[in-house]
């Protein structure tokens, strides 16, 4: 059991601590100090209904659906490529950070924006669903490689969350939104890259 949980636990931290557009939303939020916990939250609990849903049988589905790898990988990469673009765009705009802080928006809002960047992203389901997913309905006891998946995304996002709502007085100014904004949209590009380029069957 505990062989188990230590791998979903590796496996999934080695995916999720990469910078994608779930991480730079919940970075962003966190530094503005806007519903941060409650998107973290948010976070984790997709993640763990789409891995325990890949492990249990969405993964072997979608493997045996050319059709359905082809929408995630080209649906995937144009959703990241678009993040990409906008991530420019506010790192070549002089007034990105008076723009991001017009006005606090309501919980509710933030957290459909969390659902929609975690949710409409097909390379989510590549990650968790599939790459997971699949190699939890390996392990000897799949639950515990689930809980252990869910676990690293637990400590991953709150740690995101609570230390850049911790370092925001020193981060949260214009050069550094630029050059996150800046990161981000290189990180975009590369995935984008390799999803159509590197992805199986591609």
């Amino acid at each position: 059991m505990w062989q188990s949980y230590v791998n979903g636990l590796l496996v999934a931290a080695g995916l999720i601590i990469a910078i994608g557009a779930q991480n730079a939303f919940v970075l962003a939020q966190s530094l503005r100090r806007e519903h941060h916990l409650p998107v973290a939250a948010l976070c984790v609990l997709c993640d763990a209904l789409l891995v325990t849903a890949g492990v249990f049988g969405l993964a072997t589905v979608l493997a045996q659906s050319p059709m359905l790898l082809a929408v995630a990988r080209w649906g995937g990469a144009a959703f990241l490529l678009w993040l990409g673009v906008q991530a420019l765009r506010r790192a070549f705009n002089p007034q990105a950070l008076q723009q991001e802080d017009s006005g606090p928006r309501s919980r509710r809002t933030v957290l459909l924006a969390a659902l929609a960047v975690t949710l409409l992203n097909p390379h989510v389901y590549l990650d968790t669903v599939l790459l997971i997913g699949s190699l939890g309905a390996q392990q000897p006891v799949p639950g515990a490689y689930a809980l252990g998946a869910a676990s690293a995304s637990l400590i991953w996002f709150f740690t995101l969350a609570l230390g850049a709502a911790w370092l925001a007085p020193w981060l949260a100014r214009p050069a550094t939104w630029r050059l996150l904004d800046l990161m981000v949209a290189a990180m975009m590009f590369a995935v984008a890259w390799q999803l159509v380029f590197h992805a199986p069957g591609a």
